[in-house]
């Protein structure tokens, strides 16, 4: 079966050009020019991943990202015409698991989304059946289930794929550029953006308080790592 995305994009130049070229890369293409057909054909369609472009009338992409986020781990990826720092990191923060930058090259769309698709629950084989523990977070990887003090904890697919990296390494410290590699599955040539995003939301529901973390430890110039067991 083919992967079905919907392609929030009001420009119908752009929408045709990209629906046309993700077609002969082997994906399905549902198109929506506005955040309110989007939530539309959500309704009646069965979608696999959103490409959700941040310039759109009446309900705009950042509101909309919420929205899908809020109800469920639908994975996202977000289009801006710039590679601005705010623009980008005001789309992560919304709940975003990826972004690209206009003008498009299909090929690297399709890898992306590809490579966002590889992250589902259960983990891989090489966690499959363990049990992780960082503090009071338990992870059953092969369930794909996240425990803080014995109630569970929902993480987006991206959340728990980085947080099950972290939590494999034992408190050994994992580069910036290992996890965007084991988690992302692209070569993002060191965008530490899109992690550093990931992580503070990682934080935010994991940490007591997520502004002085004690279980997922930035080490500066070095990357990452979990309070050792």
């Amino acid at each position: 079966m083919r992967t079905s995305v919907l392609l929030v994009e009001d420009d119908a130049r752009i929408r045709e050009a990209l629906g046309l070229a993700l077609d002969d890369e082997d994906f399905d293409v549902v198109p929506a020019p506005s955040g309110e057909e989007a939530l539309a054909r959500l309704r009646e369609t069965r979608v696999d991943v959103v490409l959700l472009d941040l310039m759109l009338p009446g309900i705009d992409g950042l509101s909309l990202c919420r929205t899908l986020r809020a109800g469920g781990d639908l994975p996202i990826i977000i289009i801006t015409a710039r590679s601005d720092t705010a623009d980008v990191i005001d789309g992560l923060e919304a709940g975003a698991d990826d972004y690209v930058t206009k003008p498009l090259v299909a090929r690297e769309l399709a890898a992306r989304i590809r490579a966002l698709l590889r992250r589902r629950r259960p983990a891989d084989a090489e966690t499959s059946g363990s049990r992780l523990t960082v503090g009071d977070v338990e992870i059953l990887p092969e369930e794909g289930v996240v425990r803080r003090g014995g109630t569970e904890v929902h993480l987006t697919r991206t959340e728990f794929r980085l947080l099950v990296e972290l939590a494999t390494a034992g408190g050994r410290i994992v580069s910036r550029e290992e996890l965007l590699q084991r988690v992302w599955g692209y070569d993002y040539f060191a965008d530490t953006r899109l992690l550093d995003v990931h992580i503070r939301r990682l934080r935010r529901k994991i940490e007591a308080d997520p502004d002085e973390p004690t279980l997922v430890l930035t080490v500066r110039g070095a990357g990452y790592k979990t309070r050792p067991p």
